[in-house]
């Protein structure tokens, strides 16, 4: 009975051993700087599509609630946030967006204002934001969407899942 138990305990201690290891911990480290939309990361993407289609004016660091008014041709300037991934820094850093007339059925001019493609994140902030301003060519039917889409350039990467944001201007 004793070696019984001697052997038990050494199986159990070498068990211990072998089911351990010293595998050295990876740390990865980010040091780059990434944007992305705060709706799109707040919110949920749009059915088929990879980015939320905002219909309500959103809010910001928060998902848009129902109580926030519909996107209509009548909205005026709505602003959207841009938020930056990574460390803060002592200057001005500039961002690069497109307006992505592929994905969009809105035209420049007509249902909203060109968007310039370029915004700021001021010094010592990790938050930017554009204007996007609404036109009202008056009453139509359907929806007129715009798809905006952070770009890449030397001092900013876009987020992958976070790039896009669509936003869907009812024309009633």
């Amino acid at each position: 009975m004793k070696n019984f138990r001697n052997t038990i305990l050494m199986l159990a201690i070498v068990t211990a051993f072998l089911s351990t290891g010293c595998i050295k911990n990876e740390i990865a480290t980010f040091n780059g700087a990434q944007i992305e939309w705060d709706a799109s990361s707040w919110n949920s993407n749009a059915a088929g599509l990879t980015y939320p289609m905002m219909i309500r004016v959103p809010i910001y660091n928060a998902a848009t609630p129902n109580s926030s008014p519909f996107i209509t041709r009548t909205t005026g300037t709505i602003r959207l946030r841009v938020n930056v991934v990574g460390a803060q820094a002592a200057t001005d850093r500039a961002f690069t967006f497109k307006f992505n007339q592929a994905e969009s059925t809105g035209a420049p001019g007509t249902h909203f204002q060109a968007v310039t493609g370029t915004g700021t994140i001021p010094a010592n902030s990790s938050f930017g934001f554009v204007d996007f301003v609404v036109l009202n060519p008056g009453a139509g039917t359907g929806t007129a969407t715009a798809v905006l889409e952070l770009t890449e350039n030397a001092v900013f990467k876009p987020a992958t899942n976070y790039a896009k944001i669509g936003l869907s201007i009812a024309q009633p």
